[in-house]
């Protein structure tokens, strides 16, 4: 089960913050171009696969679905704040855009060929994330993609950090131990990408992708 108050902590913190948060990062990808590479090979192997749905879960005010639609993939996009979709919706009115908990996803087994969650696990305390992991591998399906996006922790001595974020509190991640979660979620990790602080950055910390896949052996369980 999710700490429901670390949610409503999240939720309320982002509801404030939506207006100011929108304007700040709606071209924020203008000037990023290893996440335009990273996003656009996600959108690749995911439409290698079929047809499948994406979601963008986190998604804010709705920037990056947008981005995943332009490189012609059929997207929704997923937050627990009200307010962030509500700024989705009137920003991008033609995309689908629900209010939900990435915990508790109102998606059917196996639905998604791809799931995004960029920077949206940070908020998640890290006894709880393994329900968030559960729950992607749930609603992808056989062979379907997760790229996954967060900011490392300093050495594999720290599986987990605290880190001072502006809107609500927030966790940094060792990337080898989260690829070790993914493993024990039924996700293996295909690739991963690290980006080092760049001057400008306002946190100097290192950013990493991890793409990773659900296995096709899992069309058992899907009863196919």
């Amino acid at each position: 089960m999710m700490d429901h108050d670390a949610l409503s902590v999240t939720r309320e913190a982002y509801d404030a913050a939506a207006p100011v948060y929108a304007q700040m990062f709606r071209d924020e990808l203008r000037n990023r171009p290893l996440d335009r590479a990273m996003l656009a090979a996600f959108a690749e192997v995911v439409s290698a696969s079929g047809d499948g749905q994406v979601a963008d879960l986190g998604c804010g005010p709705g920037h990056i679905t947008a981005y995943l639609q332009e490189l012609g993939l059929a997207v929704r996009g997923v937050d627990a704040s009200s307010a962030m979709i509500e700024s989705a919706r009137q920003t991008y009115p033609g995309l689908r855009f629900d209010v939900g908990s990435m915990a508790a996803l109102d998606i059917a087994d196996g639905a998604l060929g791809g799931v995004l969650s960029r920077w949206s696990i940070i908020h998640t305390p890290p006894r709880e994330l393994p329900v968030v992991l559960a729950e992607f591998h749930r609603v992808l399906a056989p062979g379907g993609h997760l790229l996954i996006g967060f900011s490392a922790s300093e050495g594999p001595s720290h599986p987990t950090q605290v880190f001072d974020h502006a809107v609500a509190p927030a966790y940094r991640w060792s990337p080898d131990h989260l690829a070790a979660m993914l493993r024990t979620a039924g996700l293996a990790e295909v690739a991963r990408m690290v980006r080092e602080p760049q001057p400008a950055d306002r946190r100097q910390f290192k950013e990493i992708y991890l793409l990773a896949r659900k296995s096709e052996a899992d069309s058992a369980q899907l009863g196919t």
